[in-house]
C-alpha cells in the first residue's frame, strides 16, 4: 500500500449508501449536527451563508424558485430550480448546469433536541461518476459542519479523494 492509500484510509468522512433506481444512482449521506434545526435550516437556505460551505448564490424560498450556485473555482454554475420546499423539513433542487440531465439532491432535517440529524440525497445518472459526486458532496458536508460549528474551512480535497476511493470500491461490490 503507497503512503498515499495509507494517508486516505485515515480520512474521516461520512459513510454513504448507493441505490440503483433505474437508469440513476441514489447516494444517502446521513450525519448528526450539533446545532438546532433552525441554524442548520439557515445554512442549507440563506444566500449569505451559503458561500461559508457551498458556493456563492441564491436559493429562492419556494417551491418554483430559482436555485443558482455559482462554483468558481471550478466553472461550474448550477442554474436550477428549487423542486421541494418544506421549511426546517425539506428542501430539494437539481445541481445541473442548464441543459445537462436533473441530478436531483433532497436535503431532509430532523430536529432531535437541540440536535439535528441532516440526511442528503444526491441522484446521479448511471452513466456518470456516482461516487465521485457523493464525494463532493461528502467534502462540502464537512465543510458544512465546519461553518456551523463557527470554523469555516477550504473545500477538504483529502476528504473527497479518501471519499471517492471509498465509495468506487463499494459501487464496484
Amino acid at each position: 500500500m503507497t503512503s498515499e492509500a495509507m494517508l486516505l484510509e485515515q480520512v474521516a468522512f461520512e459513510p454513504a449508501t448507493f441505490t440503483r433506481i433505474g437508469e440513476d444512482v441514489l447516494a444517502t449521506i446521513s450525519l448528526t449536527l450539533d446545532n438546532h434545526v433552525d441554524e442548520v435550516w439557515a445554512a442549507l437556505t440563506e444566500a449569505e451563508r451559503l458561500p461559508q460551505w457551498l458556493a456563492p448564490g441564491q436559493i429562492e424560498p419556494r417551491e418554483g424558485g430559482a436555485a443558482r450556485l455559482d462554483f468558481a473555482d471550478s466553472g461550474t454554475v448550477i442554474d436550477s430550480e428549487v423542486t421541494l420546499w418544506r421549511p426546517l423539513h425539506e428542501l430539494e433542487y437539481s445541481w445541473s448546469q442548464p441543459g445537462e440531465p436533473r441530478r436531483p439532491i433532497r436535503w431532509s432535517l430532523e430536529p432531535i433536541g437541540p440536535e439535528t440529524r441532516l440526511e442528503l440525497n444526491v441522484t446521479t445518472p448511471a452513466s456518470e461518476d456516482a461516487a465521485r459526486a457523493a464525494a463532493g458532496w461528502a467534502a462540502h458536508l464537512e465543510m458544512l459542519a465546519a461553518s456551523l460549528a463557527g470554523a469555516p474551512i477550504r473545500f477538504p480535497f483529502e476528504v473527497f479523494k479518501a471519499a471517492r476511493e471509498a465509495y468506487r470500491t463499494q459501487l464496484a461490490g
